[in-house]
């Protein structure tokens, strides 16, 4: 919510204060939250981030309804755009999740995804064919145990009407289906396959739920589709024509690798504030394991013209190919099972505030 940017906003400021009286400030710690959405049939925020990137930090999305999106919600969702949660559903949808703020969570995640509700009809979209099977994949970004519920608009469903509950049937659940890749990663997913409904043609939107068995929170996606006789794929993002990767190649790829991601830990980067020359940052630090993690590192790569100014709540050291790794300090340096601790920084910035690539833990 935005309610969480501002608190963490005025925490970091306060930090960085006492820290110039020599005062430390101790951060509580927080609770981690998993991290999915669709990526086949894509997600709107996973298409949305496709199209935008460029490589080095900046965010420039090609499709109008992604430009819209960003101006709206901001970069610091589309770059989470895997976080479409509320941390309190437990499975409840109708009734609960208010009509046309399907795609948001109901407006309940920590992030902004309100813009990805427009009803619009020029999102980027996956072309199939109705009455066959498809492989869904769903990023497993922290991986857990639960249900997915995949619905399905109605027919006579216009991608220009408001996304409510009357508009979805729902047309197959799958419990803890299988896994492609590592947790943590932007190309790690579940998978299964999916009969998709004969008899069907032109746009539809497929709405999923994953529900969590082993907490209350929830995930929620909306892929806009077409049925039109294709075989997967995606139009309306940059360089279109085919099905895209769950793990696309950057526009321009680094020159070192990402960052090897390390265990059950997970990093998750947002902008709190930005002026002109600079901005304020935090990562949250996640354990998705069943045991303590003892010590825990961040590495990214800056986007181009961005380099770290103050760091609290962690100890910076700046690598000679270009990347920054964040330590734990003493007082954060245990994060307990589904814990999460959060470091804060400021920097300048040419307007590029988001890494060029990946961000991951590494070994401490």
């Amino acid at each position: 919510m935005a309610r969480r940017s501002r608190l963490l906003s005025l925490a970091a400021v306060l930090a960085t204060l006492l820290g110039a009286l020599g005062v430390t400030l101790l951060f509580g710690q927080g609770r981690a939250e998993a991290h999915g959405v669709a990526m086949m049939p894509g997600s709107r925020t996973y298409l949305c981030q496709l199209d935008a990137k460029t490589g080095t930090g900046a965010l420039d999305p090609t499709n109008p309804a992604c430009r819209a999106a960003l101006a709206e919600s901001g970069g610091t969702a589309l770059y989470n755009w895997f976080a479409v949660l509320d941390s309190n559903a437990g499975g409840r949808g109708a009734g609960y999740v208010p009509d046309g703020t399907l795609c948001s969570a109901g407006d309940r995640s920590p992030y902004d995804f309100s813009a990805y509700n427009a009803a619009r009809a020029d999102w980027p979209r996956t072309h199939l064919t109705s009455g066959r099977t498809i492989k869904v994949q769903y990023s497993n970004r922290a991986a857990h145990p639960g249900d997915f519920r995949v619905y399905l608009t109605r027919p006579g469903w216009s991608p220009t009407s408001e996304l409510g509950w009357d508009d979805l049937e729902l047309i197959d659940t799958v419990t803890n289906p299988s896994q492609q890749g590592s947790p943590g990663t932007d190309g790690g997913h579940y998978y299964w396959d999916l009969a998709l409904p004969s008899g069907r043609s032109g746009d539809a939107v497929m709405f999923m739920q994953w529900v969590r068995s082993d907490s209350q929170e929830n995930f929620f996606s909306c892929s806009d589709v077409v049925f039109d006789g294709g075989n997967g794929e995606v139009t309306g993002i940059r360089g279109a024509g085919g099905t895209p990767s769950p793990d696309p190649t950057p526009t321009q790829p680094p020159t070192t690798p990402p960052p090897t991601h390390s265990g059950s830990c997970m990093a998750v980067y947002s902008v709190q504030n930005s002026w002109s020359g600079g901005f304020q940052g935090s990562v949250e630090v996640m354990n998705h394991g069943t045991e303590p993690l003892d010590g825990w590192a961040v590495q990214w790569r800056p986007g181009a013209g961005t380099t770290l100014g103050g760091v609290w709540n962690g100890s910076s050291f700046s690598g000679g190919d270009g990347t920054v790794t964040v330590r734990n300090v003493e007082h954060n340096r245990v994060v307990p099972p589904d814990g999460s601790v959060t470091f804060g920084f400021t920097a300048t910035s040419t307007g590029n505030n988001f890494p060029a690539g990946t961000i991951g833990c590494v070994a401490p």
